[in-house]
């Protein structure tokens, strides 16, 4: 069954296995559960920020007092969400602080009403300084979260913990948390979005830290990402080169940011037929019409498309008609991490997975990632993966 915790971990695991992460979405309507489905998302999670976002609003208006979190979660999810899922499992986003309710009983039901797992959300994680010892002092911390989780994990529903740091995950654990997922931040980009977040390698190593605290006390719990810097695929695959994540989850990046620019692009092409909105990235990077953040997705798309090819940033900001500097400032600021840095890491991911997945030759294997000196790249590899091609490639299970 759908709702079925054992089955939905089952089936969750047969995903990683298969495809090698899986993909959850925050949905805010029975549009976006339709085609997020239709498109492969394995669960859905039901949050009033969602809600929120389909009235044209910050994901941050569910923390403030327009209306009852939890009441607009059960009534959008059950009338639009529920009948549009198509079996798979409806993750419901409950606010454990809620003063006006007895949380056994509430999560009750939440159970018979046919949702099949819970999670934490609005979350206090996201609030910090006075205002959260404030929250604390009063009674409406963290602590009242991991309870939540705990109830529900104790009535088989299946759990979905969004946690902050080392501590969280451990507590979350501790109460049988099926999955561990890694709140990074209100999502970047688009119109909404957040305009200060992580750079992409600050969340990778919170999340690394995180994921080694999971491995250390489950290794069974689903270990996953969710908003902050994480706008596109290119994003979510840095993270499953680099840590254990296992999926990612995104709300605005599914609904939010693909409607504002469609709904934007196709007004104004109605208003101005003769006007062609270009889709090639290139031609808008060219043209002028990006900002600072599309300069930096060029890059990443640029180095997915030629990382095996010699690519020289000096050529890309020629070609962008932007200095080096400013660039590889840009870069540095977005990433975390510089852009050498980033490309070496990007080409032995590459590598690492011809190692395992196909029978070339080592030297064949740095040819195609962008290595023509073999000794080089040897030594490249082991710089980043801890051991040299050949050693890597012998300890892999096949």
């Amino acid at each position: 069954m759908f709702n079925n915790r054992s089955q939905i971990v089952k089936t969750l695991n047969a995903q990683i296995h298969t495809n090698g992460h899986i993909l959850g979405v925050a949905a805010g309507s029975g549009m976006t559960t339709k085609y997020s489905v239709k498109g492969g998302a394995d669960i859905i999670l039901a949050l009033s920020a969602g809600w929120y976002r389909q009235k044209g609003r910050s994901s941050l208006s569910s923390y403030l007092s327009y209306g009852n979190s939890n009441r607009i979660v059960f009534d959008f999810a059950t009338r639009e969400l529920m009948p549009l899922s198509m079996n798979k499992p409806i993750i419901f986003g409950l606010h454990a602080s809620d003063p006006t309710i007895v949380l056994a009983d509430y999560i009750a039901n939440i159970k018979s009403a046919g949702f099949a797992g819970v999670n934490n959300f609005p979350t206090v994680g996201l609030i910090n300084g006075q205002f959260r010892e404030a929250l604390e002092e009063g009674g409406l911390g963290y602590d009242h979260e991991v309870e939540a989780i705990r109830i529900a994990s104790h009535l088989g529903l299946f759990t979905l913990a969004f946690v902050f740091d080392e501590q969280q995950a451990e507590q979350m654990i501790e109460v049988g948390a099926d999955v561990i997922c890694v709140h990074l931040g209100l999502t970047t980009g688009g119109d909404l979005g957040a305009k200060k977040v992580h750079s992409i390698e600050n969340a990778l190593q919170l999340a690394d830290r995180i994921f080694v605290v999971c491995d250390e006390m489950n290794p069974q719990v689903i270990k996953m990402v969710y908003g902050g810097p994480i706008q596109s695929p290119i994003d979510a695959q840095y993270f499953y080169d680099n840590t254990a994540c296992q999926g990612y989850i995104g709300g605005s990046s599914f609904e939010r940011i693909p409607a504002e620019k469609a709904i934007f692009h196709s007004t104004r092409s109605f208003k101005n037929p003769t006007h062609s909105e270009s889709k090639d990235l290139l031609m808008d990077v060219l043209s002028g019409k990006v900002h600072d953040y599309d300069y930096v997705e060029f890059v990443k798309e640029h180095i997915k498309e030629n990382f095996q090819k010699p690519i020289q940033l000096s050529e890309i900001a020629l070609a962008l008609h932007v200095s080096l500097p400013y660039l590889s400032s840009k870069f540095k600021e977005k990433m975390g991490c510089t852009f050498t840095e980033y490309l070496l890491r990007y080409r032995m991911n590459k590598a690492a997975e011809l190692l395992i997945e196909s029978r070339l030759s080592i030297v064949e294997i740095a040819s195609l990632v962008g290595y023509q000196d073999y000794a080089q790249f040897s030594k490249m590899f082991k710089k980043i993966k801890g051991s040299s091609p050949k050693n890597f490639r012998n300890n892999q299970t096949f």
